[in-house]
């Protein structure tokens, strides 16, 4: 209960940019838990690519169908609409492409928004420290002839900064973590389309 105390007394000291700084981490959170929940069930994950295109090496094409038809994620619906639909390989091409572009799009969503917090968290806070430094140096504290007065609204004013370089790694770090996943996603993609496509040159499909 008195961190809780404490932490109120330090929000209130660090100023009004506190307000948008709290708001970016609500909002920095919120993406992350959501896109989390986004990626578990879109990205049929690595293991799937991987058991995929060994079927598909092996020419085992309707273990690779069973397999996909078993597995969750967009990769594998769209390697298993793509086995079932009629055609030749450039309109599975196709189809292939166009369907990745959609998931890859989904998969960004919102991800610019952690790129603009990481890189906004900092200036806030920063400008809450200029604004607190100002008003510390201001005429009538040198007027009250009080250094410790102005020291002390120094320390508060630089709790923005904290505020926002917190914010702001926070973001990052989230960020970071969703691009990789995204990465790790278009790859595994694109190895399960190339099996495929490989395996209907070959004709065993």
């Amino acid at each position: 209960m008195e961190s809780i105390k404490e932490a109120v007394e330090y929000f209130h000291k660090g100023g009004l940019v506190m307000w948008p700084l709290l708001l970016c981490s609500i909002i920095v959170v919120t993406i992350a838990i959501e896109r989390y929940l986004y990626y578990k069930t879109a990205d049929s994950g690595s293991l799937f690519t991987q058991e995929f295109c060994t079927l598909i090496s092996k020419g085992d094409v309707a273990g690779a169908e069973q397999l996909a038809a078993a597995s969750a994620g967009e990769c594998a619906r769209i390697v298993r609409e793509t086995m079932a639909l009629s055609g030749d390989s450039t309109r599975h091409s196709a189809y292939m492409e166009s369907q990745a572009g959609l998931v890859i799009a989904k998969l960004r969503n919102r991800l610019h928004y952690l790129g603009v917090i990481v890189t906004m968290s900092p200036l806030l806070g920063l400008l809450g420290t200029i604004i607190g430094m100002i008003g510390s140096f201001s005429i009538f504290n040198l007027q009250e002839g009080q250094p410790m007065a102005i020291t002390g609204g120094i320390g508060e004013a630089l709790i923005a900064t904290a505020s926002g370089l917190c914010v702001a790694i926070l973001a990052l770090c989230a960020h970071s973590y969703f691009a990789q996943r995204l990465d790790t996603s278009i790859t595994n993609m694109e190895q399960c389309f190339s099996a495929l496509l490989e395996a209907e040159s070959r004709g065993d499909i």
